[in-house]
């Protein structure tokens, strides 16, 4: 007796997307919306990027430079900080100084980035100026005030009172320093995200990765001064204080970038970035300190973690600390701020259980179960 004949299993087609619905399908499938979001937010970071960079640097132009006037008599300090101030397109801020030994405490100080001393009993002047602050602002001083000085038929004499180290080209080392500094902050905290989830489960885990940022703070402050200082050279100053410098700079930083995570989850660290690199390092003060950048740039730069930690590098280094009281204040400010939200974030979410972790971007759609039977693993 003859068995009825099977039925014939339907050919898989593996070229299908996963229903069926071909290339288009498949597209979904492996680019989720998720991915989709991000890329176009990394789009934007990198627009962002080119636009302040190249916004910032492609034409300086001095602007209000402070400079003190100092003479042997009053009126003549007064009636050459008049005409000086009153060069085309402002260049400088002038103000007068009581005498030279003023006007030298003022560059000192941090207080004015030059100073003039007039000699009205010969032909000669000389232009007090600290190339430790940066050498492009110091050129520019010379450069002004020296073909001001021509037209009124005198010449200029330039004294450095506070140079830069002969291994620090330019005065940038302290620049760069606190750009290492930075990085390091963010990609610890990053670091941190990527291993255990972008948010803090509870207020004891944001109080370990806080305890663990500034563990590595204290390490990563150290080792940078030690390798810009003692090892090449390149940047003079007290260890100690700059030991205490890059801690603060890294726990800012990579305290900033917690708080990030915790209110964006891994859009955070995008958001570190666009805070610290984007808008942070072309405003800082590096290449050119901030009497030459652009207004935009030149208002933001001192209170971001990248341009308080430059000033106060070059005020340890060539100036006695001079000025960097107030950009400690800034760092601690945003260390403070950063720490705080970061538990904020995490008291936060223990009260909401059901929150996501992960990227603060639409979650992917739950997972759904899977049994034998159905061609997968039941696990």
């Amino acid at each position: 007796m003859t068995q009825p004949a099977r039925p014939a299993r339907p050919t898989e087609n593996t070229d299908a997307g996963p229903s069926g619905g071909g290339f288009l399908a498949e597209i979904k499938d492996a680019v989720t919306t998720r991915a989709a979001l991000l890329v176009l937010g990394v789009l934007a970071l990198q627009l962002a990027f080119i636009t302040s960079y190249v916004g910032a640097f492609h034409h300086p132009k001095p602007s209000e430079i402070p400079i003190a006037v100092a003479a042997p008599l009053a009126p003549v300090a007064e009636r050459t900080a008049q005409q000086l101030g009153a060069l085309p397109g402002k260049p400088l801020d002038t103000r007068v100084a009581k005498d030279e030994a003023a006007a030298l405490r003022q560059v000192r100080d941090r207080d004015v980035d030059g100073a003039l001393i007039v000699d009205p009993a010969g032909t000669t002047d000389r232009l007090l100026v600290a190339s430790g602050a940066g050498a492009s602002l110091s050129q520019a001083l010379e450069q002004i005030v020296g073909v001001a000085e021509k037209a009124q038929g005198r010449t200029l004499r330039i004294t450095d009172v506070a140079p830069a180290d002969a291994g620090d080209a330019r005065g940038l080392s302290s620049f760069y320093l606190v750009v290492g500094w930075c990085v390091g902050g963010y990609l610890c905290a990053a670091i941190l995200a990527i291993s255990a989830g972008a948010r803090p489960a509870n207020i004891h885990r944001a109080i370990i990765r806080l305890g663990a940022l500034l563990g590595y703070s204290i390490a990563a402050g150290l080792l940078g001064a030690v390798i810009a200082g003692p090892i090449l050279g390149a940047l003079p100053g007290p260890l100690m204080a700059l030991w205490g410098l890059g801690t603060l700079v890294v726990f800012a930083v990579g305290a900033i970038t917690l708080a990030f995570q915790g209110l964006a989850g891994v859009v955070g660290i995008g958001l570190a970035i666009l805070l610290v690199v984007v808008f942070g390092n072309p405003s800082a003060g590096g290449a050119y300190p901030y009497p030459l950048l652009p207004p935009f740039w030149k208002a933001i730069g001192p209170a971001l973690p990248p341009g308080a930690g430059t000033y106060a590098a070059r005020s340890l280094a060539y100036f006695r600390g001079n000025g960097a009281a107030g950009p400690m204040l800034v760092l601690a400010a945003w260390a403070v701020a950063g720490a705080a939200v970061t538990l904020a974030c995490s008291v936060f979410r223990r009260g909401r259980p059901g929150a996501a972790v992960g990227s603060g971007l639409p979650d992917d759609a739950p997972s759904v179960p899977r049994f034998a039977g159905d061609g997968t693993d039941a696990r």
